[in-house]
């Protein structure tokens, strides 16, 4: 199973970026309005990625600074991005999801952005692949 299954099965193919000069109150207006829990930053408007801003982003700053909501998403942005490609496969990403510890990942090709993958889509579409499995098998075991 490969990460362009993944995108292809999501609702929605729309990625949400931001400007790394935004402020965070548009951050966190965004990621209301998109019921999201993570943006990319984009210097280009969402072509290539910048850097990642999430909600845990937020968090962190205003526990350490309760000025954070004054700051700009270039402030708080995690800068250095894990990614991956259309033709990763499942597997690999959730095991650089769970090594990174981390929630979203952007989807590149060519040095583009295409997509983003978060955990709920890869368990979604791993469990969707178990269920399958776990019918092929129950089939074959009942066949009279």
């Amino acid at each position: 199973m490969r990460i362009s299954d993944v995108l292809k099965a999501k609702a929605s193919q729309e990625v949400v970026t931001i400007a790394p000069e935004a402020g965070v109150r548009d951050l966190l207006a965004t990621l209301g309005e998109h019921n999201i829990g993570a943006c990319i930053v984009s210097f280009d408007g969402g072509a290539t990625v910048a850097g990642i801003v999430s909600e845990r982003d937020v968090v962190r700053h205003l526990h350490s600074d309760g000025t954070v909501i004054n700051n700009t998403v270039g402030a708080i942005m995690t800068e250095t991005v894990e990614t991956c490609a259309p033709d990763d496969q499942l597997d690999d990403v959730m095991q650089t999801m769970t090594d990174h510890r981390i929630r979203h990942l952007p989807v590149c090709q060519d040095g583009r952005l295409v997509g983003v993958v978060s955990i709920g889509d890869v368990v979604k579409h791993k469990i969707g692949q178990l269920q399958f499995e776990r019918d092929q098998l129950d089939h074959y075991v009942n066949q009279s």
